[in-house]
């Protein structure tokens, strides 16, 4: 009679030590990636209809149901907005000493926006848009600080605001170098802070401010 054959057991004690450590392995070294959305301030109740400034440092873009783009009542392609945009911001029409712009590039039309820091781009949508002309245009609105940051950037520090801001965020940027950058990167945004906004606004007229 032959020799029943017996299964060796196997000790899986060893295999969830080797999972575990496996587990907190990638756990640790997997960068996760994380949602991209716009980095804008919504309006609520409480900022609804408390701003109040001049109408010639409002910029109005609306979209329609229909995605058709206007600024100030006109029709306007949105591959134009960009540079009307810049337009707008680097005016500097004021011509009080304590408004003057003088970084600023732009028309100096006393119609337009006094500077930077009063110029406001009021955006409105109409609910049935969709949402990717709206992405569009909220795109080209970035487009239109970052050039006008870069180019600051680059007179006074010799490098793009962009560039500046990846460094900031760098692990491997040393401690002393980001408290350098973070204070150029807090006057290139007070050159031209990003006023952008989705809320009503108690607008005076020309006639109120002079």
């Amino acid at each position: 009679m032959g020799r029943t054959r017996e299964n060796p057991e196997v000790h899986a004690g060893s295999m969830a030590d080797i999972a575990f450590l496996l587990l907190i392995f990638f756990l640790v070294t997997t960068t996760i990636q994380t949602d991209v959305g716009l980095d804008r301030k919504l309006p609520s109740d409480d900022v609804i209809n408390h701003i109040n400034v001049n109408e010639r440092n409002v910029l109005r873009i609306s979209l329609n149901k229909n995605d058709e783009l206007f600024v100030e009542d006109r029709v306007l392609k949105i591959d134009e907005l960009k540079r009307l945009a810049v337009a707008f911001l680097d005016n500097g029409g004021a011509t009080e000493n304590q408004l003057r712009c003088d970084y600023c590039k732009g028309a100096r039309d006393p119609k337009s926006s006094d500077n930077p820091q009063k110029a406001i781009i009021s955006l409105s949508s109409d609910r049935d848009a969709s949402y990717g002309t709206y992405v569009q245009v909220q795109d080209r609105l970035a487009l239109a600080y970052r050039e006008l940051r870069n180019r600051e950037a680059q007179r006074l520090f010799g490098q793009d605001f962009t560039v500046m801001e990846e460094k900031f965020y760098a692990a491997e940027t040393k401690e002393t170098e980001k408290a350098t950058l973070k204070a150029n990167i807090e006057r290139i945004r007070e050159m031209f802070p990003l006023n952008i906004t989705e809320a009503e606004l108690n607008v005076q007229s020309q006639k109120l401010a002079q």
